[in-house]
């Protein structure tokens, strides 16, 4: 896959190659995170693509799932031609949780890469990376395994809770890692953000390392 790492930032003056003219910018555009139909949690990144495969022939393959409001492969302004990458954004976050449910997809002969498009604000080449592992900050000191579990499973098939404690005293050290057994999950409660864990408001991002403390 071209280096690209699925962020909403994706070059769009760079080169639509056509595209459906931008339809529904107007309804729950952008990144308010209260609003769960806000763009931002219906825009997909489509990595790896044929240099054959088209504004249409992507919209093609991605609307047995929905109705998609925005189509684009990015293209070079230069060359025109394709960059290997493009998004989609669905009119409803169901129907982008249905297409991740079927993947792998393939298109024009090739299998190609889909995930939720992450916003850039970081600027963390971490944080556009595909990862089965959370990192989850903010704890309480007396928080739970069972705790965090009932905050996240609603987002996945949870595999594994490290809860990291103070060898001392036993408590809870602020912080935990949560692995599903999926990279989706992690990337729709990034995209989330805020949660809740014992009536206190906690973190949550990619885990980068095991030694990642917050």
């Amino acid at each position: 896959m071209p280096g690209f790492g699925g962020g909403f930032g994706g070059g769009r003056g760079g080169g639509r190659g056509g595209g459906m003219g931008g339809r529904g910018r107007g309804r729950n555009q952008g990144g308010d995170p209260d609003d769960p139909e806000a763009e931002q949690y219906r825009k997909l990144f489509i990595g790896g693509l044929s240099y054959e495969t088209t504004d249409s022939t992507l919209k093609s393959y991605f609307e047995k799932w929905g109705t998609i409001t925005d189509c684009v492969v990015m293209t070079d302004p230069q060359t025109k031609r394709s960059r290997g990458f493009g998004f989609i954004t669905y009119e409803k976050v169901a129907m982008l949780d249905e297409c991740q449910a079927n993947r792998p997809h393939k298109i024009d002969g090739r299998e190609v890469e889909t995930k939720r498009a992450m916003p850039r604000e970081s600027g963390r080449s971490e944080s556009q990376k595909s990862n089965e592992k959370m990192f989850v900050g903010g704890l309480r000191d007396t928080t739970t395994e069972d705790d965090v579990r009932e905050a996240f499973q609603e987002y996945g098939n949870i595999k594994n809770i490290e809860l990291i404690k103070d060898k001392a005293t036993n408590k809870t050290r602020g912080f935990c890692f949560v692995t599903f057994d999926d990279y989706d999950p992690v990337d729709k409660c990034v995209l989330k953000k805020r949660f809740k864990i014992c009536d206190k408001d906690v973190e949550v991002k990619k885990a980068e390392n095991k030694n990642e403390g917050g």
